[in-house]
């Protein structure tokens, strides 16, 4: 060694260095160790809020990890019980941001099926510019119902909680009551309740939560005591009220505690930014599909960031870990199982 030149011994070192780094990158995941470069293990440290000495309250988030596609840690069986006969019904959802239409099949004991759906129609708030635009949206939106074979008193409007407090949504109310339609407005609590009975099995009842993010806000419902539960807590576009990432994840947490833990075992999950998620991992045309946790998904867009930050909090507060996307389900439907046969 002492007759090799500086630059041999150099280049010996080199070739001995990349031996090692080969021969672990091969050998790691064989043997259980960590890989080399993967993901970041810094736990992230977020203020919740003060304390009456005016200190900051701190709590931890978990660290962000590769993102990976269909590494749901719990499979899903469960089969929606289909009706026998029935009726058809439609219904469409004035959102917070468009109309949302969906024709679904309904029998006596208010068993359903999906039968026709459309999201995020935006001409509610691009296309209707003048009282006439309005009116003559709505009539070509209603004509595709009646098409389909719904009838006249069977179609139903409904007004959602984050939509009412959009001044844009008003013209469109009062064109649909000069139709001749009711136009039923609704709380939080009663889009909870609503979102409950149209995505919680009855099979579910006694062990599970309902969890509905939507852009204005975000529902929580359980039954306990016999009766539905429903809170209501920021929505995925809080941002747009200057609302910080730490309070919006402090409240979600806070609302999940308020769960019994008996209800937490499976949570069932509808909403924009969960529909975004369960793309990502959706296996075919199944109707359910199990999310994975907050920190595997990545997103640049600040709606969906916004999103992950609820769930996350949802998350922490029920320390549950099955967290079930239903691809039919929606609140409007829900009302319209609350609706006489």
């Amino acid at each position: 060694m002492n007759k090799l030149t500086t630059f041999s011994k150099l280049l010996i070192t080199l070739v001995i260095l990349a031996l090692l780094f080969f021969g672990y990158k091969y050998l790691a995941p064989s043997l259980g160790l960590p890989e080399l470069g993967t993901g970041n293990n810094t736990t992230n440290e977020v203020v919740i809020g003060e304390d009456e000495n005016g200190e900051a309250i701190k709590t931890e988030m978990p660290p962000k990890t590769a993102k990976t596609k269909n590494n749901n840690s719990s499979t899903w069986n469960y089969t929606a019980v289909e009706p026998i006969g029935g009726k058809l019904k439609g219904v469409v959802e004035l959102g917070a941001s468009g109309f949302n239409s969906f024709i679904i099949k309904t029998d006596s004991d208010k068993n359903w099926k999906l039968e026709k759906a459309e999201w995020s129609n935006s001409l509610v708030y691009e296309g209707m510019a003048s009282g006439t635009d309005v009116t003559q949206g709505l009539k070509q939106y209603i004509a595709k119902f009646l098409d389909y074979g719904v009838s006249g008193n069977e179609i139903h409007f409904v007004v959602s909680s984050g939509a009412l407090k959009n001044d844009k949504t008003q013209p469109i109310i009062k064109a649909l009551k000069d139709l001749g339609f009711v136009v039923n407005e609704v709380t939080p609590e009663q889009e909870g309740s609503y979102a409950l009975k149209s995505v919680l099995p009855k099979s579910y009842e006694n062990s599970a939560f309902v969890v509905d993010i939507g852009s204005g806000n975000t529902k929580i419902s359980w039954i306990e005591g016999g009766k539905v539960k429903a809170v209501e807590t920021y929505g995925a576009k809080y941002f747009q009220n200057s609302i910080a990432d730490s309070k919006a994840y402090a409240d979600a947490k806070k609302y999940g505690e308020m769960i019994p833990s008996s209800k937490t075992n499976t949570c069932f999950i509808i909403g924009g930014v969960p529909f975004t998620l369960a793309k990502e991992g959706r296996d075919g045309k199944e109707r359910y599909t199990v999310l994975n946790k907050p920190g595997s998904y990545d997103s640049d867009e600040a709606k969906t960031k916004a999103g992950l930050n609820i769930y996350q909090g949802l998350v922490d507060g029920t320390g549950c870990d099955q967290f079930v996307f239903d691809w039919d389900a929606n609140f409007t439907i829900g009302f319209l199982l609350t609706l006489p046969y």
